[in-house]
């Protein structure tokens, strides 16, 4: 029997062993090589992997079914993360990447990403096309076109092309780092020591289990990391999560820092020190202050669903300083059209080394007084029930005119790569909205708000689940 295999919002991610294995990756791997020799006749392809059990033999799969198909390989020939994978594309100028890896997600899973030649996640309509050619065609297997390489170097020194190190060193300001296990493993401590520059690297060895935590850098995972700031003498804290494209930032106190104000202080450093040009994108889950604070005739502030590829859709159309996500999720005009944890730490250490703050506390404190206080929260609700899918469709048939009191003046929806409503935001003002969002890759509903304060935020949060009836 077949298995039933969906792309979500980025690739496929699925259970390790009963439902991504060696056959399941071949097959995709074979739909994969017909998609791209229906393209290009001498197509070239880059494979990276995770630190995930499994990860290394299912690239090694995946290379040969490529190679089975007389499609040439690039395969890493060590654990990376996501954005060195994307960049290898780049830099390599082939027609397309692909890294195993399920990202953030729990131990128990993996999963496929897809990157196109311009180094950014693949797009939906490409994605839609690679699942028609599932099991269309008998699988072939070879090594013969498989190359391993080095993909970190080119990496590196395409990082010392754009961040001003010696400003970091002159600095004197020193970083720690928690790879959680991941595919960051040293890289960030790895680059700032080639120029000098303190840093100390905390569950830096890559292991599958992630050391007992979810490889995601939110503030529930970071007990760690906020115990040895407080303990050392560190400027500020960073982690990367599973495949090293995201990042959470602790304050030198141990404090965390949101994401939300992670991009407003990235985004004034870029527009208003840096000078970067070009316009600011957000996902519909980022807090309306980025408008507010930035948009201007030079500046066009781009909304887009949830989903670092949409980001991507538009960085590669525009001329864009910077795209980010709530979840962490950053990405850069000069640099890839993709989001990197590694790159986004480097340029926070810049930026604060470009101040004359020598810990980001201070930094915060300063820049709080004009950024302003945002107030917003998320919740996650796991969601197991057969009717996951079919709630915010009926939702957004039947929604409500006034949330919390608030009348509602505007509703976005947004659509999952099957065309189905997987995402509604209410506007009930400036910085007061209601997004829920219905999780393509988990069994999660997810309910975002923002408001004028903390105790409004919480009360939009409730009215989430009583408005969607669970």
């Amino acid at each position: 029997m077949k298995m039933k295999i969906f792309f979500g919002t980025d690739g496929w991610r699925a259970l390790n062993g009963s439902q991504i294995n060696e056959v399941s990756v071949a097959v995709i791997a074979q739909a994969f090589s017909d998609y791209l020799l229906g393209k290009n006749r001498t197509p070239v392809v880059a494979v990276g992997y995770d630190s995930r059990e499994n990860s290394e033999l299912f690239a090694n799969i995946f290379a040969q079914v490529l190679s089975g198909n007389m499609i040439k390989v690039y395969l890493s020939d060590r654990i990376i993360p996501t954005p060195v994978l994307s960049y290898k594309v780049l830099e390599s100028g082939c027609d397309a990447g692909v890294m195993i890896t399920a990202s953030h997600n729990p131990k128990e899973y993996n999963g496929i990403k897809f990157k196109s030649e311009y180094g950014g996640p693949f797009s939906t309509e490409e994605t839609k096309i690679v699942e028609s050619y599932l099991y269309r065609s008998k699988i072939k297997e070879s090594k013969k076109f498989v190359t391993k390489c080095d993909f970190i170097y080119g990496y590196i020194r395409h990082t010392e092309r754009i961040i001003n190190f010696d400003k970091i060193k002159e600095s004197g300001l020193c970083l720690l780092i928690d790879s959680m296990g991941g595919s960051g493993q040293r890289l960030t401590e790895q680059i700032l020591k080639r120029h000098g520059i303190e840093a100390v690297s905390i569950f830096a060895d890559p292991v599958s289990d992630f050391y007992g935590r979810s490889p995601e850098p939110i503030e529930k995972n970071l007990k760690p990391l906020s115990e040895s700031l407080k303990k050392g003498n560190y400027s500020f804290g960073v982690a990367t999560d599973g495949d090293a494209d995201r990042i959470g930032v602790c304050l030198d106190s141990g404090d965390w820092l949101s994401a939300q104000y992670t991009i407003l202080l990235l985004v004034d450093y870029l527009k208003n020190v840096k000078k970067v040009s070009g316009g600011i994108i957000k996902t519909s889950s980022v807090s309306d202050k980025v408008r507010i604070l930035f948009e201007n005739e030079t500046t066009p502030i781009y909304e887009v669903q949830v989903g670092f590829k949409y980001i991507c859709d538009v960085m590669i159309r525009h001329d864009i300083a910077f795209g980010g996500e709530e979840s962490g999720g950053f990405g850069y005009g000069v640099h890839i059209p993709e989001r990197d944890g590694i790159f986004s730490s480097l340029l926070l250490l810049e930026m604060l080394a470009t101040s004359s703050c020598k810990t980001l506390s201070e930094y915060f404190k300063r820049k709080l007084s004009t950024l302003g206080q945002i107030y917003y929260n998320r919740m996650d609700l796991v969601y197991r029930y057969e009717n996951k899918n079919d709630l915010l469709p009926q939702l957004f048939l039947n929604s409500p005119r006034m949330i919390n009191g608030f009348r509602v003046f505007g509703i976005q929806s947004f659509c999952s790569s099957r065309n189905i409503v997987n995402g509604i935001k209410f506007l009930l003002g400036p910085c007061r909205w209601l997004l829920i969002r219905s999780s393509e890759t988990e069994d999660i509903i997810r309910f975002y708000a923002e408001g004028q304060s903390e105790k409004e935020t919480e009360m939009l949060l409730s009215c989430g689940r009583e408005i969607l009836g669970i």
